[in-house]
Parts: structure tokens; C-alpha cells; sequence
């Protein structure tokens, strides 16, 4: 009887070591794969959502999709629920925007707003060898798996003392109308942001350059140099194509630098030098790189994880 005793002591206490190292490592040893990348936009792009168009039944799989996303790393829902609904017309139209409240008892009420549109353009009037459907892989399939991904990485590391606030987007294609509705709500309830950064056509890489990516408007804040310093190699650069076609207003960051005239940028590898696709029916999820998406995932990481912690906000506006 005592040996049984002993063995049933034996097994409980294995167990319970087991079960508080698998509790303990999981969270510090998650990183990014290409290959959980990969999944993420094979079904956002996938013909069964048939191009994410605000107002279709495949934009509101996609919607449950990030919504499951979220709730399964521990990013709780900023409104009610996860959904920011607006209008598009008469199309019901919905952001979903999720909250990983920071560390500390101070900086948690700052908030970074990480984001990036998960809508595209639905079902194109020009067929392609029998194939109608706009899937947007690279726009932007792509930049809301890196916003999944680093919701992923926050949720399950919790190293950050400002709060997170991730985006995903609708209605970009139609005007950029999804972000400027959220930023104005914002605004009104006296939102207090830090900075935005928006991800948007991640997944192809530059050949020819010294960085992995650009950000938008890089004259306007010091938000390069940061980023790059914190993470300790060139991730950002600047895109003389991007200025030239003002890409700073083109996409999401600028609803939010409207309404808070703070550094509001987007990172792209992506401005249109480099991939065939853009707004065309073979913008498919074999298109992309994947290696290349989860670098220039995990180039980030730090730089946002340093934003989140710094004692000030670093992140400024040039005065110019």
C-alpha cells in the first residue's frame, strides 16, 4: 500500500512539474513562423471569401476569422464586442478592434495602434483565364497576418507597459473609410495615442535595397530611426516611389494623422516596383514570400516592444 501511495505521489508531482513548464515556457519561447503566416493568408485570400468586399458574406467570414484570432491570444475586445460597425451606403460595414491593456499602472493609458485594412475588392469585371475573384493577398491579406501575428506574439509575452490596440480594417478600397470612421470615434472619446503603425502589401521583398521595408511619410517623424535603433539593424527605409505618389496618404496611417497630428505612418515592402498584382485577379497567396514576411515580422517586434516600454514618447514629429 505504501509503494502504491508513493507511485501515485510521484506521478501527481511529475505531472504538475510538467504541466507548470509547459505553462511557463510556451508564452517566452512563441515566434513567428512563415508557416503559421502562410495559413493566415491562404484563407484570407482564399476563393471562398471571394475578394473581401465591404458588404460581402466573404468579409464577414474574414471579420470572425480575426475575431477568433483575437480571442484565442488573449486580445479582449476595446468596445463591447469586437466590432466597430459604420456605414458604407447601405452596406453594413464593421472594423474589428482588439486590446492588450499594458503593464503598467501609468503608461497603459497610452495607447499604440498597430492596424492594417482586411478588405479588398471583391469580384473584378475583368476575367483572367476563367478566374474573377480579387483575392488580395498582398493587399492585404498579407499586413493582417502580421497584425495577427504580432497580436500572437504580444498576447502570449505581455512585455508591454503602454497598451496595444489592434486594427484590422474595412473599407480601405472604398476611400479609406474604415479608418477614418475609427480614428474619428477615437478622437471624440479623447483616445490617448502614442503613435500608429499600419502594415500594408508585406509580402513581397525589395532586391535592390539596404532595408526590408519603407515607411510612409519618412520625413515627417523620427520613426525610422527609432525603429531601427531599437531593433539594431536598417528594418526602415525610404521609398522614393512612395513619395513620389505620396503613398503617405493612400493608406490607413493618414485617417489617424488627420484626426491626432501625431507620427501615423504604414510599412510596406511593397510600392508597386516590385510585384505585378496590385488590384488584379493573380494577387493569390502563392505569390508571396513568406520567409520574407515573417523577417520582416520579427525585425519589428523589437521596435514596437521598445516603443511600448520606453519611459517617454520618443516617437516624434519633425518640425519641418
Amino acid at each position: 500500500m505504501k509503494k502504491i501511495i508513493l507511485l501515485l505521489t510521484l506521478a501527481i508531482f511529475v505531472n504538475a512539474c510538467k504541466t507548470k513548464v509547459e505553462t511557463t515556457l510556451n508564452p517566452a519561447d512563441y515566434t513567428v513562423t512563415s508557416q503559421e503566416i502562410e495559413a493566415m493568408v491562404t484563407y484570407l485570400a482564399s476563393d471562398d471569401l471571394k475578394g473581401r468586399d465591404t458588404g460581402s458574406e466573404g468579409i464577414g467570414e474574414a471579420a470572425n476569422y480575426v475575431e477568433s484570432k483575437f480571442k484565442a491570444f488573449g486580445i479582449k475586445p476595446y468596445y463591447n464586442t469586437y466590432r466597430d460597425n459604420f456605414k458604407v451606403g447601405d452596406l453594413d460595414a464593421y472594423n474589428v478592434v482588439g486590446y492588450l491593456e499594458g503593464n503598467d499602472a501609468t503608461l497603459k493609458d497610452e495607447f499604440i495602434v498597430i492596424g492594417a485594412h482586411y478588405d479588398h475588392i471583391g469580384i473584378s469585371k475583368k476575367i483572367v483565364e476563367n478566374d474573377s475573384i480579387s483575392n488580395g493577398a498582398n493587399d492585404n491579406a498579407a499586413g493582417t497576418s502580421g497584425v495577427l501575428a504580432l497580436a500572437k506574439y504580444f498576447g502570449a509575452k505581455k512585455t508591454n507597459k503602454r497598451s496595444l490596440l489592434f486594427v484590422t480594417f474595412s473599407a480601405e478600397e472604398k476611400g479609406l473609410l474604415g479608418s477614418d470612421h475609427l480614428a474619428k470615434r477615437l478622437k471624440q472619446e479623447d483616445f490617448n495615442m502614442y503613435t500608429m503603425i499600419n502594415l500594408e502589401m508585406i509580402g513581397v521583398p525589395f532586391k535592390d535595397r539596404d532595408y526590408i521595408a519603407f515607411v510612409t511619410g519618412f520625413d515627417k517623424s523620427n520613426i525610422a530611426e527609432k525603429l531601427n535603433g531599437y531593433s539594431g539593424k536598417k528594418v526602415i527605409g525610404a521609398s522614393e516611389v512612395a513619395k513620389k505618389y505620396n503613398l503617405f496618404r493612400q493608406s490607413d496611417n493618414y485617417a489617424f494623422y488627420k484626426a491626432f497630428n501625431l507620427p501615423c505612418h504604414t510599412i510596406s515592402s511593397c510600392d508597386l516596383s516590385n510585384y505585378d498584382y496590385y488590384h488584379h485577379v493573380g494577387d493569390e497567396a502563392d505569390k508571396l514570400d513568406y520567409n520574407h514576411m515573417v523577417e520582416l515580422i520579427n525585425s519589428i517586434i523589437p521596435g514596437i516592444e521598445k516603443m511600448s516600454n520606453t519611459p517617454t514618447k520618443e516617437i516624434t514629429l519633425n518640425e519641418n
